[in-house]
């Protein structure tokens, strides 16, 4: 005897392709009974664009809605969404693992890649083995529209205060009223070695900078309020012995709804630099000469001060006297082998009745001198 099949069947069966047929981005499927066992969305989505790319980053979910582990590969579904118009799926085959580091770029097409700035909205959605979803991840929104020109001319050279960095101004020079600034971002090529870096902070110097992170950027301000168009910058956090790459791009600040949105342009070509440290201290200034007469109990003495010199890297001061006019005599180095270490200096090898002229250096620990300071006379008082 045959078992009678159920009427239900039939209309299952068609609710089931039905739901299937109506998937896509965003679209939920017919529900599955007993249990969906749906991934949970994801929710750390976030989007950048650079030029023409935008860059998506994300973690794909350990569990189930369930709350079970997920266990083999996930189909990643892609959607974007210009402005308020419908979302669209991105064509990109993507199967994951659970809880892996989900990344994808796309080269936008060149209607998104052209005309003014408006908001693009990207979302991911993923699937179960029957193709229903518990919805969208969190959106993440990057600008539609045509990138700013690229940055080119960029060149670095080392000063004392730093790494100045230039470039040819771009359209901003005839079009002052472009919100465009100027982003720098450099790398630190020649990092501390990681056993150093490793060690306790017991063990690390109290007087040892901290470790340079090995990436920054700089926003160079626009100058539109002053009415110059920046073509420099001067980047002073650099450190001397180190080597950095830098690059530039051009970046449009959108206000769209309550959110300000950023257009970046691509990123100009790299330029090295090393920062040696050629560069000799600041000349000493101030410098003042009061001299003392010889006294029953005491000899005549000149007595030098000036203002301190601030550079970091300051080994101390060296002090130089010459006698007679100011265009005769040869100066003459009177002070210690090892630079002095405070602004001053005693002379005691000064005769009465005689006129000194005395000037000071600076120098680092390097060796490097700097020019001697203006001329300060004076003349021992006689007895």
């Amino acid at each position: 005897m045959r078992p009678e099949r159920s009427s239900a069947w039939p209309a299952l069966a068609a609710w089931l392709a039905m739901g299937l047929a109506l998937t896509g981005c965003g679209t939920p499927g017919a529900p599955m009974p007993p249990s969906l066992k749906l991934p949970d969305p994801v929710t750390d989505l976030s989007a950048s664009r650079t030029g023409n790319q935008v860059s998506l980053t994300w973690t794909m979910p350990k569990k189930n809605t369930d709350k079970l582990l997920l266990k083999g590969n996930l189909p990643v579904q892609i959607c974007r969404k210009e402005g308020s118009g419908p979302r669209a799926s991105v064509d990109a085959a993507l199967l994951l693992a659970p809880d892996a580091h989900g990344a994808f770029t796309e080269t936008l097409p060149l209607a998104l890649a052209a005309g003014p700035p408006r908001s693009l909205t990207y979302f991911i959605e993923l699937k179960n083995r029957h193709g229903r979803s518990a919805g969208l991840s969190n959106p993440a929104v990057v600008l539609a529209g045509e990138a700013p020109a690229p940055v080119a001319g960029l060149s670095a050279q080392v000063r004392k205060e730093g790494v100045v960095l230039r470039w040819t101004p771009g359209p901003e020079a005839s079009q002052p009223s472009s919100p465009t600034v100027i982003r720098l971002h450099r790398k630190l090529l020649t990092p501390r070695p990681k056993a150093e870096s490793a060690q306790p902070l017991s063990q690390q110097s109290i007087l040892a900078p901290p470790p340079e992170p090995l990436e920054q950027s700089l926003l160079v301000d626009s100058g539109l309020q002053s009415g110059r168009v920046p073509d420099r910058a001067l980047d002073k956090e650099i450190r001397f012995g180190q080597t950095y790459e830098y690059r530039a791009q051009r970046v449009a600040r959108v206000t769209v709804g309550a959110q300000t949105l950023e257009l970046a342009g691509p990123l100009s070509d790299p330029v090295r630099v090393q920062a040696l440290d050629v560069f000799p201290p600041a000349v000493p200034a101030g410098l003042a000469a009061v001299a003392t007469a010889a006294g029953v109990a005491t000899e005549p003495s000149i007595d030098l001060s000036w203002q301190p010199v601030t550079d970091a890297d300051l080994a101390g001061y060296l002090v130089y006297r010459r006698q007679g006019d100011a265009a005769n005599g040869a100066w003459q180095r009177i002070s210690p082998p090892q630079p002095l270490i405070g602004p001053a200096f005693h002379d005691a090898h000064v005769q009465p009745g005689h006129t000194y002229r005395y000037a000071v250096s600076a120098i680092d620990q390097l060796g490097h001198e700097s020019s001697r300071s203006p001329e300060a006379e004076e003349t021992v008082p006689n007895p």
